[in-house]
């Protein structure tokens, strides 16, 4: 294999893949990338056995070949290279030799034939929306993931399917993120997969907030997405979903009206003085306040004031403090409701107009 090629066109693709390459690696050969040269393009593969991603881009010239090599090596090298300079990439037996202008390296390789590739994809399900649709979803729910779970299929990303809808729904158990797209366009029939939290992390990476659209199959046991010169692959969680539904409160009884920004700044002081561990603090609801308090073992003490609406009788109720935070910051617009039935249930956090984004925080005993 041998091919010559400008800086910025090897370096893009390596900074789209690197992120999948984990710096300790049980199988040698993951810590490497698989480069594949074709009479006319150039493909670049890491993967980590659970997320695969691959960049194909347009490259004449050169010999065709097949080999793997370290991949944050490489790509440091690339990085530190002079914006201008030209690369010569050519294989002699199992070393990859990298010119530069005046510079040269040496790379061991491995054999491209024992690199673990993801098998293509065979969808039941195809469909295609804007990426910036997609990141959206991801953006507003996967912080309620939960992380190492022994309920495995909370450690990922639902993604639900319906002919005129896409949702997002993750949970921890404690709190749950919901949000929707709607399409003009029929997305297929009904379907659910749940996404790992590793593929999740990628997803968000790569996708742009732009119209640019992004194509999605989903098959048995793999999820893939396609942009533009960039395929993901991932396996999915084998697990069923909670029945979230039932669990989301409904738009009734009581309910405040808070500024969001004044809201946020005030939990973010009252925690300061909360149990590290549990991070618990007490709203309470009365007329036309919102008083927010915490304390901690030490005996300090924290009391907030905010001024709020509220439509029912006054009552108290203990959230964890972090999970009200998340999902403040999830919302957009200036205004939110917060829907309280009691001090036993839980809450639904809403923007004032916006309903297409739901978060669910349970109550906590204080």
């Amino acid at each position: 294999m041998e091919f010559q090629t400008e800086r910025e066109t090897l370096l893009r693709p390596l900074q789209s893949i690197i992120g999948v390459v984990e710096r300790r690696q049980t199988l040698p050969i993951l810590a490497n990338v698989l480069i594949e040269k074709t009479e006319d393009r150039l493909c670049l593969t890491a993967t980590d056995l659970e997320v695969e991603l691959k960049t194909d881009s347009a490259l004449e010239g050169g010999q065709p070949g097949r080999v793997t090599v370290p991949a944050r090596k490489l790509m440091d090298i690339v990085r530190n290279l002079p914006d201008d300079v030209t690369l010569h990439l050519k294989q002699e037996q199992d070393r990859i030799i990298v010119k530069a202008g005046p510079s040269r390296f040496s790379l061991a390789t491995l054999p491209a034939d024992d690199f673990p590739t993801a098998d293509d994809v065979q969808p039941s399900h195809r469909f295609a929306l804007p990426q910036s649709q997609l990141r959206w979803l991801i953006e507003k729910t996967h912080f309620a993931m939960a992380l190492q779970d022994v309920r495995y299929y909370l450690n990922g990303l639902l993604i639900e399917l319906e002919p005129q809808h896409l949702r997002a729904v993750a949970t921890d158990g404690h709190r749950l993120a919901l949000a929707a797209v709607s399409s003009a366009d029929s997305l297929g029939e009904a379907a659910q997969v749940i996404v790992p939290r590793k593929g999740v992390q990628e997803m968000l990476r790569l996708l742009d907030d732009d119209e640019e659209p992004v194509e999605i199959d989903l098959g048995a046991g793999h999820v893939q997405v396609t942009l533009a010169g960039i395929r993901f692959t991932s396996k999915l969680i084998d697990g069923r979903f909670p029945d979230y539904q039932r669990v989301i409160p409904e738009e009734e009884g009581s309910f405040a009206v808070v500024d969001r920004e004044t809201l946020r700044k005030a939990l973010v002081r009252a925690s300061i003085l909360s149990n590290e561990k549990y991070r618990g603090v007490r709203f309470g609801f009365e007329g036309d306040q919102l008083r927010i308090q915490s304390n901690n073992p030490e005996q300090e003490e924290a009391e907030e004031q905010v001024p709020a609406s509220f439509s029912g009788e006054a009552m108290e109720i203990g959230f964890n403090a972090s999970y009200m935070l998340d999902a403040l910051a999830a919302i957009d617009e200036k205004t939110v409701h917060l829907h309280v039935r009691d001090a036993n249930s839980s809450a639904l956090i809403l923007g004032e107009t916006m309903r297409d984004a739901r978060y669910v925080v349970m109550p906590m005993r204080l």
